[in-house]
């Protein structure tokens, strides 16, 4: 089957590859009684993933046998197919099924489902503030003018940006801009908020915040993405599902590599690079790690391979449930603190800043020892006392 926002186009064949069902449109609207006229137990259907692929699946494994959802780029014979059109795919998924040569992909459960969905919106209205924010800076550039101090889109400087001297057109853009930069930042805000009450419920997001160069947002969007860490049997799986694998030609005499496969989900891919950064510039062992790499990779592919190694970091701390190896108690503690701080006393289910970090520690086996935080210029935060021995943290070296 494949569809579109309104229709899908289903088209049915036997083990023979003859067809018993011709293509036919079937509107969305009188799906589920189209299903129970054509549709029994016995039917396998394949579904070509696109926009609400999850609620037709929900509906379809109501009445078939078996639903397997394909990602387009992974059929080879209809991404490469000079003539293509509805019919002609549905044929080509119909007859590749009955042949057993489609490999489905996973069926996220609901929650992921959500939480994907989550941070996809936390997304869009980070991109539309940035644009908000470009078009405002341009209005600077084209006029020549000298930004207010601070941040020039803070709310205290909105009485800059509507007394300047503009055309009227140009002025009811500017006007359009600062209200959907305030709107975008305001959803922003209402989003993370969320985020972050869901990072301190879930026991795997909480593990992932101890990783170099992982917030509270990259946690949740790297778990979001993941799902499940049993469908990756090693670390390599996983980082071939990010796309951060390189490109291998291994035929006869000739073996080489190429650049990263970009082949997976852009916004595991994404997010780990954007970590990768952060630790790159922040704790020791991955700044000598840059060092050592960007001479002979330059920076952008040095940074790539430092997600890598992130990566195969996230695959241990989630299989086996253990710390980072290079986990420093000492960094880690303060960093649980800043992270206690900023969900905030409402999402720490009546908890004190300490007693948050004593228990993201002691999740992790760290720190037992430690009996106060180091916060910059004022006294050290006292800790409570760890209610667990200390234990080495496993993840192998990468």
């Amino acid at each position: 089957m494949r569809h579109a926002p309104t229709l899908l186009i289903a088209l049915g064949v036997d083990a023979n590859l003859e067809v018993v069902m011709p293509a036919r449109r079937v509107e969305l609207s009188y799906l589920e009684s189209w299903m129970k006229k054509n549709l029994i137990r016995q039917d396998e259907v394949v579904l070509e993933m696109t926009t609400n692929t999850w609620q037709l699946y929900d509906e379809l494994v109501e009445y078939a046998g078996s639903v397997t959802v394909v990602h387009p780029p992974h059929v080879a014979l209809i991404t490469r197919s000079q003539v293509m059109n509805d019919k002609i795919a549905a044929s080509i998924l119909a007859r590749l099924l009955a042949k057993g040569l489609l490999v489905g992909i996973w069926v996220p459960p609901q929650e992921i489902r959500e939480l994907r969905g989550l941070v996809a919106q936390r997304q869009k209205m980070t991109r539309l503030a940035t644009q908000a924010k470009n078009r405002l800076h341009a209005v600077i550039q084209r006029h020549h003018l000298k930004p207010p101090a601070g941040n020039p889109f803070g709310k205290a400087n909105n009485g800059w940006w509507h007394a300047l001297a503009l055309g009227k057109l140009e002025k009811l853009n500017l006007e359009s801009d600062l209200a959907t930069l305030q709107f975008a930042e305001q959803q922003q805000g209402h989003l993370q908020a969320e985020m972050m009450g869901i990072a301190v419920e879930n026991e795997a997001i909480g593990r992932l915040l101890h990783i170099p160069g992982f917030g509270v947002i990259t946690a949740v969007t790297v778990w979001a993405a993941i799902g499940d860490i049993a469908r990756f049997e090693d670390a390599k799986h996983l980082v071939g599902y990010a796309g951060l694998g390189t490109r291998v030609h291994d035929s006869g005499m000739t073996m080489r590599t190429g650049k990263i496969t970009k082949a997976g989900r852009r916004d595991l891919r994404v997010a780990l690079v954007e970590a990768a950064h952060v630790a790159a510039h922040s704790h020791p062992h991955w700044k000598a790690e840059l060092a050592r790499l960007q001479p002979r990779l330059g920076y952008n592919k040095a940074i790539v391979a430092i997600a890598r190694k992130l990566l195969i970091t996230v695959w241990h701390v989630l299989a086996h449930q253990v710390a980072d190896r290079l986990a420093e108690p000492e960094r880690i503690s303060k960093k649980m603190l800043h992270i206690a701080y900023e969900v905030g006393k409402a999402n720490r289910a009546g908890k004190s800043a300490a007693q948050f970090a004593r228990e993201r520690m002691d999740a992790l086996g760290l720190g037992s020892e430690l009996t106060s935080i180091p916060w910059g210029s004022k006294k050290p935060i006292p800790l409570p006392p760890s209610m667990l021995e200390k234990k080495e943290s496993a993840v192998p070296n990468q």
